[in-house]
């Protein structure tokens, strides 16, 4: 057992053969873990008409999304639980018993019955399958940052647990590169009939790989040495949020750390693949292959801010990284819609689209879980321009009076009961004033990963690039600033919990909340607002209260601000 002593000298030597496989092993396991979680959410279109086909389609995707949803939700309780056991029990028990809920939960939905089998017993199972999933999430982020910072040499924290940080990109990664195979092997058809199955079955051998490989470590040298001479916690819930000591500083690494870089982290990557998809009309292909580029040359930077926040601290990089992000992200973004879909670019700014209805007849649509049907005319059509990705503004006009939409001079009304001929009649309108049409030749299409040599996937992949590297700034260090601002009886709870809360739901619940916002704005950018205010909110506590921490001993029980 390595003491504390042992573990503060000669920082600048090479890791040992036993901290190689301590960063493997818990990085691999955390790998899987993520590409078990992603699978579903790259798939949720398919799993929709599987698993909830008793519904019209758009029903089905919503409810698709809400188990989507569901597995984010449930983390932080999963890292109260798993946390708790964690710091009685042990690092390396726990997420063993992690990994083995995530894989099974991840293989039983490849053999699951569809509901035209089994019928409504189908979606149950399907639900349970995914709240497990995302509690044993919640547990096992927490057990491998806390084991692997608790191997590593003091100063050398930041660069052993940035391994750690490139896990939840390579997971998204290796699922994509996943399904784009199967789907190249199987066909498209075969695909959406059996061959979506296959990405999840093969999660079973991964399963017995991680096992394997984490059964051959120790438990980690402090938490062992804190069992030696019995100063654990016997209460690590209570102790943790119980007493304003220890749970002002959860809420402090929340605010001032966590909230901002989760925002931060999904806008970069996931806001970044909805917007392409579902705003500029990006096939889904292509889409993929673009994300996919960006993180292959990006995940790298995980590891250089980890190691550069040994150097420098914590605390300079993660602000910098929320600072800067939340000042380019509306420019980012309207240089992807110029790239990426030129002519829509181009519409966004010449033609005006204006809703002309009594005011009393429009309501809200912020409609974040999809679940809402909207059937007043003012809103229909405000929600069809927007799923048009139309920017338009709303108009008051005479009470009892239609709904209308205009198109520059062009006025349509639109009618609620022949919503479909309302609909094609606003299309063809806004199409001839410049908004373009479905599979635009100006929009960016990939038939082949090396089309990036082409300039226009090319420049998407480069801006791409820049908001991960926002998210490599955020996340590299931040798993060893949370371990240094805890002591080791509570380490694993304490940590777990403002973390799956800041990532689970602050940062898991953007996509859905950004284009509630678009679609109640009528702005295609307005999303945007709610990643810069957590981004800024977070930089700003950050900066006023949270303390550096790269310096501290962790095998000290006095690390509390």
């Amino acid at each position: 057992m390595a003491s504390a002593n042992n573990m503060m000298v000669d920082k600048n030597r090479p890791m040992t053969a036993e901290e190689k496989k301590v960063i493997f092993a818990s990085s691999l396991g955390t790998v899987f873990e993520w590409y078990d979680f992603y699978l579903y959410g790259s798939l949720a279109a398919i799993i929709g008409a599987q698993f909830f086909s008793q519904f019209p389609p758009a029903t089905r995707d919503i409810f698709a999304l809400l188990a989507f949803a569901a597995g984010f939700l449930v983390r932080p309780f999963g890292a109260l639980v798993f946390g708790r056991v964690g710091d009685l029990v042990g690092r390396k028990y726990t997420f063993l018993v992690t990994i083995a809920i995530m894989g099974l939960s991840t293989f039983i939905v490849g053999l699951l019955p569809s509901a035209s089998t089994i019928g409504i017993a189908a979606p149950i199972i399907l639900i349970v399958l995914r709240l497990l999933q995302g509690l044993a999430l919640g547990g096992e982020y927490g057990g491998a940052a806390t084991y692997v910072a608790e191997h590593a040499p003091q100063g050398r924290r930041g660069f052993y647990t940035s391994w750690i940080q490139t896990t939840a990109t390579l997971g998204l990664f290796m699922s994509l590169l996943v399904i784009l195979f199967t789907r190249t092997i199987v066909g498209e058809k075969d695909f959406a009939e059996w061959g979506w199955r296959v990405p999840f079955l093969i999660s079973f051998f991964l399963l017995l790989i991680s096992i394997w490989i984490r059964l051959q470590l120790n438990e980690s040298p402090a938490f062992q040495k804190m069992k030696e001479e019995g100063t654990g916690s016997k209460a690590p819930l209570t102790e943790s949020f119980g007493k304003w000591s220890n749970a002002k500083i959860a809420l402090l690494a929340l605010l001032g750390m966590v909230a901002g870089q989760g925002v931060v982290w999904y806008t970069g990557q996931f806001y970044a693949l909805f917007f392409l998809q579902s705003i500029l009309k990006v096939d889904g292909y292509t889409a993929n292959l673009l994300i996919a580029w960006s993180l292959l040359l990006g995940t790298g930077f995980f590891i250089v801010f980890g190691w550069l926040s040994d150097k420098i601290g914590r605390k300079p990089i993660i602000m910098a990284g929320c600072l800067i992000a939340a000042l380019s992200f509306f420019s980012l973004f309207r240089m992807l819609t110029e790239v990426g879909n030129p002519a829509l670019a181009k519409a966004l700014e010449n033609v005006k689209v204006t809703v002309v209805s009594d005011p009393a007849g429009c309501g809200d649509l912020f409609n974040p879980v999809g679940t809402r049907v909207f059937t007043a005319p003012c809103d229909l059509a405000r929600a069809f321009l927007t799923q048009s990705s139309v920017k338009y503004t709303t108009e008051s006009g005479p009470a009892g009076q239609p709904v209308k939409v205009k198109v520059g001079t062009t006025e349509i009304v639109f009618d609620a009961t022949k919503v479909a001929e309302s609909r094609a009649a606003v299309t063809a309108a806004y199409q001839a004033a410049g908004y373009p049409k479905p599979g635009d030749p100006g929009i960016v299409k990939m038939t082949h990963p090396f089309d990036i040599f082409r300039a226009q996937p090319a420049t998407i992949i480069g801006i791409l690039f820049v908001l991960v590297i926002f998210v490599t700034m955020v996340y590299g260090p931040i798993a060893a600033a949370l371990v240094e601002l805890f002591p080791t009886r509570i380490r694993y709870t304490s940590m777990s919990l403002p973390y799956h809360i800041g990532n689970g739901w602050f940062g898991g619940l953007l996509p859905a909340t950004a284009f509630a916002i678009v679609a109640s704005t009528g702005d295609i950018y307005a999303g945007l607002w709610y990643p810069v205010g957590f981004a800024l909110m977070t930089f700003v506590i950050g900066m006023l209260f949270l303390p550096e921490t790269k310096d501290r001993d962790i095998y000290a029980e006095d690390t509390k601000m």
